[in-house]
C-alpha cells in the first residue's frame, strides 16, 4: 500500500503560505501547538534539504511544516519548483494558501502601524495588490485555501487543528497536581482547589504513614462525607471549562488540588477525579503528585 498523501517514511509535510497579513503567524503557532515542527521563512532552495533530515530523524521529527512568504528570494519560482520536487520525492506536500480581503489586510496592517513588504514607496493597497498578482499561481495550486477576512483567531484555528491535526495532538492536556499547603501554591495552576474540607487521615495512628496511593487512605478519604459530591460537582464543572478551553484555543490545563501535607486528601482526590477525567472525550490526563514522600 502506498503512503497516504503528504507522507513518506512516516513524514508528513506541509507548506503554509499566502497573503502578507492573513494569518500566517497565527498558523504556525497552531501547528507548532499541533505537534509539527514549523520552520519560518526557510530558503526555498534548503527545504527539500530539511524534508530529508527530518525523514532521517528515525521519527524524532514525524511532521514539518515550512512558513514562506515573499520576503523570500525568486518566491514564486522557487517555491512552485520545490513543492513539484517534493512532490516528485514522494512527500506530497499539502499547501495550505492564508488570504483575505483588501479592506481587512488593511486594517490589520494599519492597526499594527507597519508597511507591507512589497510597498515600496507606494501606497499600501499598491503593495496588497502585487502581492496578491504574485501569489495567484501557487493560490491556484494550493490543497486548501483559507479566506480569513471574517475568522476570529481561535475561528482560524479550529479550521487548521480540523485539517491538520490528529485526534490526540488536539485534546486538551490535563495535569492533575497534588500539593501541600504548606510547602506553598503551585506557581504554574490554573484551577486550584483545597480539600482540606475532608478529614485528615494524619490523625488516624494506622492511616499517618501511609499515602493517598494506598488502598486503606483512599478508602477512607473517599467515604467522608461530602466527597463524593465534591468529585461529582467538580467533575461537571471541569467538563464546562474544559469544552470553554478547546473552543478558545487552549490546550493545557494544570489543576492543582491541595491538603495540608500533600500526602494524603489531596493524593486521593487527584488520583480519583484524573480517573474521571480520563474518561472524557477530548482530554488527555496524566497525574503528579508534587509534594509526595517530602515528609
Amino acid at each position: 500500500m502506498s503512503a497516504p498523501a503528504g507522507e513518506k517514511s512516516g513524514i508528513e509535510v506541509a507548506v503554509v503560505t499566502g497573503l502578507s497579513g492573513a494569518g500566517r503567524s497565527t498558523a504556525a503557532k497552531c501547528l507548532e501547538d499541533l505537534g509539527w515542527f514549523v520552520v519560518d521563512n526557510l530558503p526555498p532552495e534548503l527545504i527539500a534539504t530539511m524534508v530529508e533530515l527530518g525523514a532521517q530523524a528515525r521519527g524524532a521529527i514525524t511532521r514539518v511544516a515550512v512558513v514562506m512568504d515573499v520576503r523570500s528570494r525568486a518566491f514564486t519560482e522557487d517555491l512552485a519548483a520545490i513543492i513539484k520536487d517534493l512532490d516528485a520525492r514522494g512527500y506530497k506536500p499539502k499547501v495550505l494558501f492564508l488570504e483575505a480581503t483588501d479592506d481587512v489586510l488593511i486594517r490589520r496592517f494599519e492597526a499594527v502601524r507597519r508597511g507591507h513588504p512589497m510597498q515600496g514607496d507606494g501606497r499600501l493597497a499598491d503593495g496588497i495588490e502585487s502581492e496578491r498578482i504574485l501569489l495567484t499561481p501557487l493560490r491556484e495550486e494550493a490543497d486548501l485555501v483559507l479566506d480569513t477576512s471574517a475568522l476570529s483567531i481561535h475561528q482560524l484555528r479550529a479550521k487548521i487543528e480540523d485539517t491538520f491535526g490528529t485526534e490526540s495532538a488536539t485534546r486538551t492536556r490535563v495535569t492533575v497536581l497534588s500539593f501541600g499547603y504548606k510547602y506553598g501554591l503551585p506557581m504554574d495552576s490554573d484551577l486550584v482547589m483545597d480539600v482540606r474540607f475532608l478529614p485528615n487521615p494524619f490523625w488516624i495512628p494506622e492511616l499517618r504513614e501511609q499515602t493517598g496511593l494506598d488502598g486503606e487512605v483512599r478508602n477512607y478519604v473517599l467515604s467522608q462525607e461530602g466527597a463524593e459530591e465534591f468529585l461529582d460537582r467538580y467533575h461537571e464543572l471541569l467538563r464546562l471549562i474544559g469544552a470553554g478551553y478547546r473552543r478558545e484555543g487552549k490546550r493545557y490545563l494544570t489543576l492543582a488540588v491541595g491538603c495540608t501535607g500533600g500526602k494524603h486528601r489531596s493524593v486521593a482526590i487527584s488520583e480519583e477525579l484524573a480517573s474521571r477525567l480520563a474518561t472524557e472525550d477530548g482530554m488527555a490526563v496524566k497525574v503528579v503528585h508534587r509534594d509526595l514522600g517530602r515528609e
